[in-house]
């Protein structure tokens, strides 16, 4: 049985493109001398956990660390979440995938949260993202048609936070993680769906101050997602690392009016996953083949080590030195404006450095919120043409269940 041209591309999506860390082929020997300017992106399984959930935060560069709670917040930093103002709320977000490479690739998060304790100090969260590859159809060898399949990959959560003081919060996730990607129809390897378990901690902090007699709000976020067991499609002597990361953030806004408001935020991002690490061109005798007194690099490895391990070593085993690790930090800004509560408009911009992946891109956003019903758009423009994650929009819909309930209950008036 082979694999038809669809099945082929999907792959390759799902396997590179797919991923927010795009990943570009090597050529041709590399020095030691140039590790710095190498490209030597990292890349993980199951790269879907990293896809912005919310057109909110799509709108403002993926910023979200830090920014006022929602009912996707806890995606970002589930210690935001007990400072959240409604008792009860949902949120159903859906967007096309990679559309310009393969048309029926789709993301979809339903998330939703509840106040719980007599202070209401506590909120419970939860949420379910699923990534659909669309379906694939199976030939023979001679083409004949041989059924088709559906490879998809989804993760549960649960959350839970809490407010130790008035202006401080904790939170904590749990995550069951589930990948198909590859059908059994599609290979002739013993392939199973890969599983994993994972968490996050986060914390916020917000406060009030005045600069030059104008009131600001601002909070800061911090939060480490995705902290787990490897995965594996095969069996447990080839795992790979999911993606662990670290993000800090902020996020400062006052009111221009009784009217309007404005805030802006920046988060910085760092996979907590071992760098990739040169294989060197070896001789006969097995040591280093040495050109004008310098190492040949014919490859990359990525580290087997254990997840706790490869998580805190990701801080300094860039070969590249201190710069390569900062080019690993990804930086990501926001702003939103408000009128009434009731209309948004939001603008970004994600950066990445060109060897770490270099992906570049503005992001717009608009939204509208009513009493009890909202819905949030996102639009992303890369700075490169012919792009994979070019034109890309999210819609996400907003419930305000404590809202809906006290409509309900208000007596009818005549």
């Amino acid at each position: 049985m082979k694999v038809t041209s669809k099945v082929k591309s999907y792959i390759v999506a799902s396997a590179l493109l797919l991923s927010s860390h795009l990943v570009f082929a090597q050529g041709g020997l590399q020095t030691e001398e140039n590790l710095l300017g190498q490209l030597n992106t990292i890349t993980t399984a199951v790269p879907f956990l990293t896809i912005t959930p919310d057109a909110r935060a799509a709108g403002m560069g993926d910023i979200g660390v830090a920014t006022s709670p929602d009912a996707n917040g806890a995606h970002w930093n589930p210690g935001k979440m007990a400072f959240i103002e409604d008792d009860a709320g949902l949120s159903l977000g859906a967007a096309p995938w990679l559309k310009r490479l393969v048309p029926d690739i789709w993301f979809y998060y339903l998330s939703g949260y509840a106040k719980v304790g007599d202070k209401k100090r506590s909120t419970v969260a939860a949420s379910l993202r699923y990534f659909s590859l669309g379906n694939i159809q199976f030939t023979d060898e001679f083409g004949n048609p041989q059924g088709s399949d559906e490879p998809k990959e989804f993760a549960f959560d649960l959350s839970y936070s809490l407010q130790l003081s008035k202006k401080f919060s904790l939170g904590i996730s749990t995550r069951y993680i589930n990948s198909r990607l590859v059908s059994t129809r599609a290979s002739n390897q013993n392939v199973q769906p890969g599983q994993a378990v994972a968490g996050d901690i986060g914390a916020y902090y917000k406060d009030e101050i005045e600069i030059s007699d104008r009131d600001w709000k601002f909070s800061l976020g911090a939060s480490i997602t995705n902290m787990g067991s490897k995965i594996t499609y095969t069996n447990d002597a080839n795992r790979d690392f999911i993606p662990v990361n670290l993000r800090l953030g902020t996020f400062w806004e006052t009111e221009i009016d009784e009217h309007n408001k404005i805030g802006f935020g920046i988060d910085f991002n760092k996979l907590m996953v071992p760098t990739p690490q040169p294989i060197y061109l070896k001789g006969d005798s097995g040591n280093d083949t040495l050109i004008d007194n310098t190492r040949q690099i014919i490859g990359w490895e990525t580290s087997d080590a254990p997840p706790i391990s490869g998580m805190f070593s990701s801080f300094g085993d860039a070969p590249g030195g201190f710069q390569e690790e900062m080019n690993e930090v990804i930086t990501n800004i926001g702003i939103e404006y408000w009128y009434e509560e009731s209309f948004a408009i939001r603008a970004g911009y994600f950066n990445e450095a060109e060897t770490k992946g270099g992906r570049k891109y503005l992001t717009l956003g608009a939204g509208i919120h009513y009493n009890v019903f909202g819905l949030d758009i996102s639009y992303l423009m890369p700075f490169k043409t012919q792009h994979p994650l070019q034109n890309t929009i999210r819609f996400t819909l907003l419930f305000d269940m404590d809202a809906f309930t006290k409509q309900n209950s208000a007596p009818a008036t005549r």
